[in-house]
C-alpha cells in the first residue's frame, strides 16, 4: 500500500501547480489584476487540495479531521492564503510575477504547516481529554505492574519488595500482580525475581524495552496495567497515582517529566536532558498532540485498552512509546498526563547518543507504517476502542503472546 504521507505530498504538489498555473493565466490576461488573480488561484487550489485529499489521501478514513471538519481546513487555507497575497503584492513590481508567486507559495506553505500543526494540537488535546463511559475493566486481579528488566539480579528482589509494600495496601492482598519480563539477561535476574514472588517471563535474547513491555502487557491479567522501570526511577507511589487516575475513568495515563508539578529528586546529566528535549521535538513529526514527554518510563492503561494497543505495536526499542501515543491519537482514546517524582540513576543502561539515533530511526519507521495503515484496529480491537465490548466476551490475544517467545517461570527450578 502506498504511504498516505506520499499521497498527501503528491496532492500538495498538484494543488501548488494549480495555484501557480491559474495565477499566471489570470494575471497574463490583465497585468493590473494581481490581487484578484491571486485570490482566485488560491481558491481553486484550495478546492482541488480538499477534494483530492478527501478522495485519495483519506479515502479509507472518512473520519479524518480534515474530512469531517472542513472548517479547520478552510481556516488554515485563509491564513496561509493571506500571507501568499501579501508576499505577491509586495514583490510583484520588483521581480517577475511567476517568481513572486513562487515565493508567496513557499511562505504560505510554511505558515500552513505551522497552523496545521497548531490547530490540530488543540483538536487532538480536546479529543484526548474527554473520558468515555465504559463498562468495568476485565481482568482477574485489580492491578498488574509490568517491569522490563535486563541484568538486574542485584536489585530486582528489592524492586519487587518495594512495589508490594506500596501497592498491596492500596489494592488488597491477592489483587496485585507483578510481571517481571527478563529481556535476555545474562545473569540470574529471572531466578531472583521468581524467588521474590513475581510472575516472570523470559525472552531468549535481548530484544529491547519495547518487546519486553509488549510481552508483559499481553500476558498481564490486571483490570489495570502499569509499566515502570526496574530501577524504580519513578517511586512505587507513582504507580499508585497512575492507578487512581485509571480508576477515575481514563483509558491511558502517562507520567510527564516536563509537567510543571513534576519533582526531580536527582537531575539527569545536561547532555541527557538536552537529548531528551531534542527527541521529544522530533516526535512532533509523527504525533499531532503536543505531548510534553513521550519517553517517560511510567505509563498505565485500562487492561483491555492496553492489550488492544500493544497488539499493534511493532518497535522493540525505545520508539515503542511513540507508537503508543500514535495509536491513542488514532483511536481517539482518553489520555491524562500526570506529574511524577523522578530520581535519575547514575547506573542507567540508557546510551544517550546511540539510543537517540536508534529512536530517530524508529520514528521514521513509525511514520512510514502509520501511512501504510499498520496501526488500524481490527474488528475486535475496534469494539474495545468503542467501549461496546462486554466483559464476558473479552479475551486475551494468546497468539500475540506466543509470537514473543516468552517462557513463564513459576519457581526457582524452572529454566
Amino acid at each position: 500500500m502506498r504511504s498516505r504521507l506520499r499521497v498527501f505530498a503528491l496532492v500538495g504538489l498538484v494543488a501548488t501547480a494549480v495555484d501557480l498555473g491559474v495565477f499566471l493565466v489570470l494575471r497574463g490576461q490583465s497585468t493590473g489584476n494581481t490581487i484578484r488573480a491571486d485570490i482566485l488561484a488560491l481558491f481553486v487550489a484550495a478546492v482541488v487540495s480538499y477534494t483530492l485529499n478527501r478522495q485519495l489521501t483519506f479515502r479509507s478514513q472518512q473520519n479524518a479531521r480534515w474530512v469531517r471538519n472542513p472548517l479547520i481546513f478552510a481556516s488554515t487555507a485563509v491564513v496561509a492564503g493571506a500571507l501568499d497575497i501579501v508576499v505577491v503584492v509586495a514583490l510583484v513590481e520588483q521581480i517577475p510575477g511567476g517568481l513572486a508567486k513562487a515565493l508567496g507559495i513557499a511562505a504560505a506553505a510554511t505558515v500552513r504547516w505551522g497552523v496545521y500543526r497548531w490547530v490540530l494540537f488543540g483538536v487532538v488535546r480536546r479529543e484526548l481529554s474527554e473520558r468515555r463511559q465504559r463498562p468495568s475493566a476485565p481482568g482477574t486481579v485489580q492491578l498488574s505492574v509490568v517491569v522490563p528488566s535486563f541484568n538486574e539480579q542485584d536489585g530486582i528482589a528489592e524492586t519487587i519488595r518495594l512495589l508490594r509494600d506500596e501497592l498491596v495496601p492500596v489494592v488488597g492482598e491477592g489483587e496485585l500482580e507483578i510481571v517481571i519480563v527478563d529481556d535476555g539477561s545474562s545473569d540470574s535476574t529471572s531466578l531472583e525475581a521468581a524467588e521474590a514472588g513475581a510472575n516472570v517471563l523470559t525472552q531468549p535474547e535481548n530484544r529491547g524495552k519495547g518487546a519486553a513491555v509488549r510481552a508483559g502487557v499481553l500476558a498481564a491479567k490486571g483490570r489495570y496495567i502499569i509499566f515502570t522501570d526496574a530501577d524504580l526511577a519513578y517511586p512505587p507511589s507513582m504507580v499508585a497515582l497512575l492507578l487512581a487516575e485509571l480508576e477515575a475513568g481514563w483509558d491511558v495515563v502517562v507520567g510527564s517529566r516536563r509537567h510543571e508539578e513534576t519533582t526531580t529528586l536527582v537531575r539527569a546529566r545536561k547532555l541527557r536532558e538536552l537529548g531528551g528535549r531534542v527527541i521529544n521535538w522530533f516526535t512532533h513529526l509523527v504525533l499531532l498532540g503536543h505531548f510534553r514527554d513521550t519517553q517517560c518510563g511510567i505509563k498505565g492503561f485500562r487492561g483491555d485498552i492496553g492489550k488492544a494497543i500493544f497488539e499493534r505495536t511493532t518497535i522493540d526499542g525505545f520508539g515503542f512509546d511513540v507508537e503508543i501515543f500514535l495509536i491513542v491519537e488514532q483511536d481517539q482514546l482518553s489520555l491524562a498526563e500526570v506529574p511524577v517524582s523522578v530520581q535519575n540513576r547514575a547506573g542507567s543502561s540508557v546510551r544517550i547518543v546511540a539510543d537517540s539515533l536508534l529512536l530517530l530511526r524508529d520514528l521514521i519507521r513509525v511514520r512510514r507504517m502509520a501511512g501504510w495503515g499498520r496501526y488500524r484496529p481490527d474488528p475486535r480491537q475496534q469494539l474495545i476502542v468503542e467501549g461496546s465490548r462486554s466483559i464476558g466476551s473479552t479475551t486475551t490475544n494468546t497468539e500475540a503472546i506466543k509470537t514473543e517467545s516468552v517462557k513463564p517461570i513459576r519457581d526457582r527450578d524452572a529454566t
